[in-house]
């Protein structure tokens, strides 16, 4: 990669960052009003994706459980992505669409939140949770690239990064979350 290169990547990465958070920014703060809200009542966070989505996804979650500036109590959350036996345990038996899908019937509850993470939007085994999540009336959330393909019309709360390069996108994803933790920490710790 050649320093121009370099400085094309930050310039298309900042571009987008800014084109997302112009559209997202308020849906970020009613989002981080309502989670806070539903973990007061005992609600969790339960989040999943696959490949990069899923590294978003531990991250995403260990902030909330450690913590990510403020001292204070856990916020319960899960990442659907960390445990190896129950992931191909179930993509062995079921199916690999069926990894997430199966955990949130054995954890979702109705004041839980499923965050779904897919650059795509189309991830079948992603697809398939949401659509547990919806059938137990939990909130559901979809991170996704351009347009949020199949999971667009599925969730309650979408956030679609304006591009189609997923570099681009898992950028915005990874900023995303931190801005929801600090939100989340804002009301909660």
């Amino acid at each position: 990669m050649s320093r121009q290169r370099v400085v094309e990547a930050v310039s298309e990465s900042l571009d987008v960052k800014k084109r997302f958070f112009e559209i997202h920014a308020e849906g970020l703060v009613a989002l981080a009003d309502v989670i806070a809200a539903r973990v007061r009542q005992g609600g969790k966070v339960l989040v999943f994706g696959n490949g990069g989505s899923a590294a978003d996804a531990q991250h995403f979650a260990g902030e909330l459980v450690g913590r990510f500036t403020k001292e204070g109590p856990p916020i319960p959350a899960l990442a659907l992505t960390t445990d190896t036996s129950i992931m191909t345990a179930v993509g062995n038996d079921y199916g690999y669409e069926h990894i997430f899908k199966r955990q949130l019937e054995a954890h979702g509850r109705a004041l839980d939140v499923a965050v779904a993470i897919s650059t795509s939007g189309n991830s079948r085994n992603v697809l398939e949770a949401v659509h547990v999540a919806k059938s137990r009336g939990l909130l559901t959330v979809g991170m996704t690239g351009e347009g949020g393909g199949s999971l667009a019309g599925l969730v309650d709360h979408l956030f679609a990064v304006p591009s189609k390069d997923t570099p681009r996108i898992q950028e915005v994803h990874h900023l995303m979350n931190h801005i929801l933790c600090e939100l989340l920490e804002e009301r909660l710790r």
